[in-house]
């Protein structure tokens, strides 16, 4: 364990051997105690990028083991690093350390008093998740950051976190009220105003010498702590200044919490925190301004701000094209574009009265037009487009990072605050040190208070860390020409920790050392951060340091498009298209994951329902990537992705490709595990369970064959159950029924012979499932085709074995036989796509592997156009009619309400729509879609024994409690095999095919 500073306990001298300190944390504490490899690499980075391997991590499940964990901590003189959700811009919550992680069980509400307006929580709770409980009451905490999805309140009290409208609300520092803290000593303080502070104890101790050093550095504290709303920097010792012309509080009371907000853990660790709440505003509306240039936005934030705004958020040209490359984000952000703008400003007005609020809007577009940029403005009135429109600017972090190759957007300077009168100029002139440095910076944020979110692209494994060294410098010049703040809103941390110095000057630096000394005064809460930190540009620390290397790997799928090398400055990959060697490609996929924890998600958004039933940093996409990345790079022994480490990690990824759509940067967790499944097999063996899993499209004819034997076996429990228990099965699970041949029954028409130019035709790729299962499916879509006026192929000749997708060879490691697979379903196929015929599929992980995973094979041109050609059946049908090639006639049903369930992969692909879309043909049907994640069933998971209670676990998040509260009456539609296989299993009712829906309504 490498030190942070001088001042950390040497770990040769002073620290108990890891081993001990393990054993008796374990012993003692109820919650988790994470010591192995794996585990601490999973928590050694935040969104930063930075990376040190904590000594261990333990998951308090009540205060007094968090209690237990800190007092064995102390005994052991081991460093406390807390750490919330690790969305950490600037390094805060990695150091070698004991992590302490609240977010798992320490995040209730405490006390609630809804008259005076405060809640005092835990410090795991997610900030959306007290939202959501406090809004029943018409209150709301409004320091709204970005990441309100996954931050927690002890980590934004940690940082002094800010948000989209602290121009109207304040910072974190503004809206917290008390906070109660252990502190180094082993007491328990609680901090609050000053005023009221007990007359003896520890914490008046700390009261009047923190107050003492304060005074003593009075004049230096009115002179150099920056005069801007956005300030973070160091300890907020001006909390005493009674003269500060913006006090913390607004009757300029002293709390003496404040100075435990922004302090980064280094002071206390947070236990209770007391928030003062706002009320919730009835109404809000939007004006989105688009600009020709960007200087133009930044020269209006000044002017836009004189209207009482509650919000003007910048997102930049490079912002707007990265969100139109992303399927979920682009119809969003393209209602809010006039032409091709160099940026926009999201100007938000909230109140309660919505009457006053639209006509700020329309101030709004007179002041445009006075500052001489008339019809500018995108007036969104609606809730549902502004949510929608937020959305894609919190994940604007994200968004940035999803640039391909080794050059990112880096964070060190990105939060400098300026006076919004200087803000033009100032990002002006930093645009030129960027060019100077052969180099482009990307912008979005909070121009309202003069707090831009800059991030220059830089390669951090080449000459990055000088040019980061370089900008920096000459960043913290024009800082300090306007009179701005060096940090600006997301903490020092090992970023900015060097600059506190510069920003405040040495007496006040000096004072920092005092306070901190007094607090803790071994220098064990989280040592490294504010005062006595290493350089910004220390290599020891760095995720990615120029010595890092990749492991020699030939992978499966063609990773080459991740390979790339990006021009900085236009954006531009160089060469053009070029994708380079594969090689590295599938190491940088994962390195795309930024740690941002986009991913650490609750609500019914299909990523992530491994995490969300385990709350496991292992089960999370975030932490699966980077079990990936320092397996990749050698970090966890020589197995590569065939060990053990990786396949903890991947054991409850459901392959639901969730994280392929919602994450901002791509991350293909599903894809990865296909990788990782096939190297593990290589290196172990394939188990009878595997071969009957990947093998089924092949035995499925004579399965059908013996379906009368298996149902007997089913009946007979003493048969049955021995029979899983070796097989690997859940008992409680019924065998597949292999009931029908619908390819079998049916007659294909050879591609060699087409019809009549006259004729419309489509291919009905039938698959396995469909076509042995539940052949009354195919039969159905089949039917409605015809009906539509199609001559309908189907995906097999006479004599020969239907075609197939290769989906059960890719779950269950066998990569040659699906590349197989799918080679000769892209040759079959090929002749009618080569004449313009649609694909159309029934069940969406096979037919959409022909958008995927056939892409990375290798296969060139023709997997590309037979990806264009393949549709799911709903997809086909609207798209027909969109084109007046759909001649179908549809009657009422006897069922008035719909509930849909949409499989996985519809989501990760956007198709989900055209199935709401399709149903709404039929004439008076209610269809309500089910908020819901992946069913978990997900294909052979939910039949694995070791897996059934995690697979009923995902299906009882939201699907089957809302399939039991839905009216008897109404018809559950489900497009997936799984999905229906587990809403029957589960809730004891049958969905149907959209397909069998349709069929019913023909007229």
């Amino acid at each position: 364990m490498t030190s942070l500073t001088d001042k950390t306990p040497s770990p040769d001298a002073r620290v108990k051997p890891v081993t001990e300190l393990a054993a008796r944390l374990s012993r003692e504490m109820e919650g988790e105690v994470l010591f192995d490899q794996a585990s601490r690499g999973r928590y050694s980075t935040d969104a930063s990028i930075y990376q040190a391997m904590p000594v261990g991590v333990v998951i308090p499940r009540h205060q007094q083991d968090l209690t237990v964990a800190l007092e064995i901590a102390r005994d052991a003189r081991v460093p406390i690093l807390a750490r919330g959700a690790g969305t950490s811009q600037c390094g805060q919550t990695v150091g070698e350390a004991l992590v302490i992680d609240s977010t798992r069980w320490l995040n209730e509400v405490i006390e609630f008093d809804r008259e005076a307006r405060t809640v005092v929580v835990e410090p795991g709770i997610v900030l959306d998740h007290l939202n959501a409980w406090l809004k029943p009451h018409g209150l709301w905490y409004p320091v709204d950051v970005s990441t309100s999805a996954q931050c927690t309140l002890g980590g934004m009290t940690g940082n002094n976190s800010c948000g989209s409208r602290s121009i109207y609300y304040g910072n974190m520092v503004h809206n917290v009220l008390g906070v109660d803290a252990w502190l180094a000593d082993g007491s328990d303080g609680s901090f609050g105003f000053i005023d009221e502070l007990p007359t003896s104890g520890r914490v008046r101790e700390l009261a009047d010498k923190v107050k003492a050093i304060a005074d003593g550095v009075a004049p230096e504290i009115r002179e150099h702590f920056p005069k801007v709303l956005r300030r973070v920097g160091g300890y907020n010792l001006d909390l005493f200044d009674c003269q500060n012309p913006k006090p913390y509080d607004p009757d300029g009371r002293v709390n003496l919490a404040h100075l435990l907000v922004g302090s980064e853990g280094t002071l206390g660790v947070s236990r209770r925190i007391k928030l003062r709440l706002s009320p919730l505003p009835e109404h809000k509306v939007l004006g989105v301004v688009n600009f020709p240039t960007f200087y133009q936005a930044m020269d209006s934030a000044q002017h836009i701000v004189t209207l009482d705004p509650t919000a003007v958020e910048l997102v930049d040209r490079t912002m707007i094209d990265l969100s139109l490359e992303n399927p979920a984000f682009r119809p969003v952000i393209e209602k809010a574009l006039i032409g091709r703008p160099q940026a926009v400003l999201l100007v938000e007005f909230s109140g309660q009265d919505r009457e006053a609020l639209l006509a700020s809007l329309k101030r709004l577009g007179e002041l445009m037009a006075d500052l001489g940029l008339p019809d500018s403005v995108v007036d969104m009135p609606e809730a549902a487009e502004q949510k929608a429109l937020w959305n894609v600017r919190k994940a604007g972090l994200n968004i940035m990072m999803s640039m391909k190759g080794d050059g990112k957007p880096v964070s060190f300077i990105e939060d400098c605050a300026v006076p919004l009168e200087h803000l033009a100029e100032y990002t002006d002139k930093l645009t030129e040190v960027f060019h100077r440095h052969g180099t482009e910076g990307t912008w979005y944020a909070h121009a309202s208070v003069g707090t831009l979110h800059v991030r220059p692209i830089l390669d951090m494994r080449r000459d990055g860390a000088r040019k980061m060294r370089e900008i920096a410098e000459q960043a913290s010049a024009l800082v300090r020409e306007y009179k701005g703040a060096y940090s600006g809103e997301h903490g020092d941390g090992l970023c900015r920790g060097e600059w506190v110095a510069w920003q405040f000057g040495e007496t006040l630096n000096g004072a920092l050392k005092e306070v901190k000394g007094v607090f803790d005064p071994d220098n064990r809460l989280n040592p490294g951060k504010i005062v006595d930190t290493p350089k910004m540009d220390d290599e020891r620390y760095f995720r990615f340091p120029r010595s890092y290397r990749r492991i020699p790997l030939t992978p499966l799928f063609d990773w080459s498009a991740w390979n790339v090398e990006r021009d900085p400055l236009t954006g531009e990959q160089t060469p053009p298209g070029s994708g380079g060697d594969t090689t590295h490609g599938l190491a940088m996929a994962v390195e795309m994951c930024n740690n941002n924890g986009h991913c650490r998600k609750f609500d019914a958004d299909t990523m992530c329902p491994s995490y969300r039933i385990t709350r496991d940093e292992q089960h999370l996409t975030r932490g699966r990537a980077n079990t990936l990345r320092l397996v990749l790079s050698g970090q966890l022994g020589e197995e590569g992705l065939a060990g053990d480490a990786v396949k903890e990690a991947l054991d409850l990824c459901v392959s639901c490709k969730g994280c392929k759509r919602d994450c901002p940067t791509g991350v293909d967790m599903a894809k990865f595990k296909i990788e990782a499944r096939t190297a593990r097999v290589r290196a172990r063996g394939l188990s009878l369970r595997d071969r009957l899993v990947g093998e089924m499209p092949r035995y499925a004819p004579w399965a059908r064959r013996l379906a009368g034997l298996a149902g007997t076996v089913e009946r007979l429990p003493f048969v049955a159950r021995p029979l899983k228990k070796a097989l690997g099965l859940a008992p409680e699970r019924r065998f597949p029924a292999f009931t029908g041949h619908f390819l079998g029954e049916s007659h294909a028409t050879p591609a060699q012979d087409p019809p009549a130019q006259t004729t419309r035709e489509v291919v009905l790729f039938v698959d396995t499932f469909n076509n042995y299962m539940e052949s009354d499916n195919a039969r159905a879509a089949k039917r409605v085709l015809e009906k539509a006026g199609y001559r309908v192929h189907l995906n097999v000749k006479p004599g020969e074995r239907p075609l197939c997708c290769g989906r059960t060879y890719l779950s269950s490691g066998q990569f040659d036989k699906a590349k197989a697979e799918a080679q000769r379903t892209l040759e079959a196929l090929m002749p009618f796509v080569e004449r313009g015929v649609a694909i159309v599929g029934l069940e969406p992980s096979c037919l959409l592997s022909m958008r995927d995973e056939f892409l990375q094979y290798g296969f060139g041109d023709q997997a590309r156009a037979l990806a264009e050609s393949a549709l799911l059946f709903e997809e086909f049908l609207v798209k027909a009619r969109e084109a007046g090639e759909l001649p179908l006639e549809l009657k009422a049903l006897p069922e008035r309400r719909a509930m849909l369930h949409g499989h996985c992969h519809q989501k990760a692909f956007d198709a989900l729509r055209p199935v709401e879309m399709v149903l709404s043909w039929i004439p008076d049907l209610e269809v309500e879609t089910i908020e819901s994640s992946c069913c978990g069933m997900a294909g052979s998971f939910g039949y694995e024994v070791e897996h059934y209670d995690a697979s009923l676990a995902m299906a009882e998040l939201s699907l089957l409690p809302a399939i039991r509260e839905a009216d008897d009456e109404a018809v559950l539609v489900a497009d997936g095999t799984s999905c229906r296989h587990q809403i029957r299993d589960g809730s004891g009712r049958e969905a149907v095919h959209v397909a069998r829906l349709l069929e019913q309504a023909l007229a």
